[in-house]
């Protein structure tokens, strides 16, 4: 249970730091890199949709891999799958040894 919490807020994570890495980005090409239009930045506007990009990927991996691995870990009810079952096999074998009841038609109305 304690891996499926993990995995889960794991995924919530990852869900959030993409929408927002998603949200920088333009689609014309802009995004956060038109903020930087100064000529003595760290970064080129080339780097920086090159890291953006990357980020977006490496995320939408992530996330695919979390959500194939939080298959595995998912919290099985076996107990009140087992009861269910004895309750359905107890009723299928009180059906079997009840007696069976004559049925008499009701009497013919007037």
């Amino acid at each position: 249970m304690g891996l499926y919490i993990l995995i889960s807020v794991l995924i919530l994570i990852v869900c959030v730091l993409m929408v927002l890495v998603v949200l920088v980005q333009n689609s014309k090409g802009g995004g956060l890199a038109s903020n930087f239009a100064s000529s003595n930045q760290f970064m080129g506007v080339r780097k920086t949709a090159d890291f953006l990009e990357k980020t977006t990927w490496t995320l939408a991996i992530s996330l695919l891999v979390l959500t194939l691995f939080s298959i595995f870990v998912i919290p099985k009810s076996q107990g009140r799958e087992e009861a269910t079952q004895s309750e359905i096999q107890k009723q299928i074998d009180d059906s079997k040894t009840a007696p069976i009841q004559d049925f008499q038609a009701p009497p013919p109305q007037k």
